[in-house]
């Protein structure tokens, strides 16, 4: 997982945290403000997909690609930095090829995190980098993701309300929805859980009291 800069200020945001937040931001709080994280079945998956691309290093495809897995990318600018799962190079210029373990869904925030990927990229390699891939394991394909000024407007507008979010460095309220059925937090998160912020020194209204 994409470790948080040192400090509160989150001058650099995770790159992993951009699919944490979109599916839910109260998950994204208790993995990256409180980092706590634990696994299912889902989670389980996605670390078996990753064990290959995780080792890290350079490499070549079976298509004889020049590669490099688990390479470290950052853009002080953006405001970003975390790991790309797979850089190609298949004409001696980067291409980020980021590993799904289920199905991809255009127009997600596997997009967001692609485009993050690949502006890392452009600045560290001063390259145009004008795609990055998603391969989703669940179908065996690959799926092109075009980097272009919306997009990019996109990722940087989910970045400035992420930056705020974790700045105020607290829990946002659950959601409690069919999110929850398949997120590995839920034990921890306690979505259904009535939460009571009166405080305990705030008097109640005369004739409310309990005997």
């Amino acid at each position: 997982m994409d470790e948080p800069c040192p400090g509160r200020e989150w001058a650099s945001i995770p790159i992993s945290a951009i699919e944490h937040y979109a599916y839910c931001p109260r998950q994204a709080a208790l993995i990256h403000l409180d980092r706590h994280f634990t696994d299912n079945i889902d989670t389980q998956r996605g670390h078996l997909a990753h064990e290959v691309v995780d080792a890290g290093g350079p490499g070549v495809s079976r298509t004889g690609v020049r590669t490099w897995t688990a390479l470290n990318v950052v853009h002080e600018e953006l405001g970003v930095h975390g790991v790309c799962d797979v850089v190609e190079f298949p004409s001696g210029e980067p291409l980020p090829v980021e590993h799904k373990s289920g199905f991809y869904r255009p127009g997600g925030a596997a997009d967001l995190q692609v485009a993050a990927q690949v502006l890392c990229l452009r600045h560290m390699f001063n390259a145009a980098v004008p795609s990055g891939v998603i391969f989703a394991r669940q179908r065996r394909r690959r799926y092109d993701v075009v980097v272009d000024d919306a997009l990019e407007a996109r990722l940087r507008r989910v970045l400035d309300t992420l930056r705020r979010a974790f700045r105020t460095d607290a829990l946002p309220t659950p959601v409690n929805d069919t999110r929850c059925d398949r997120c590995s937090l839920k034990e921890n998160c306690m979505p259904t859980a009535r939460v009571d912020t009166t405080s305990l020194f705030t008097p109640r209204v005369l004739g409310q009291w309990d005997d």
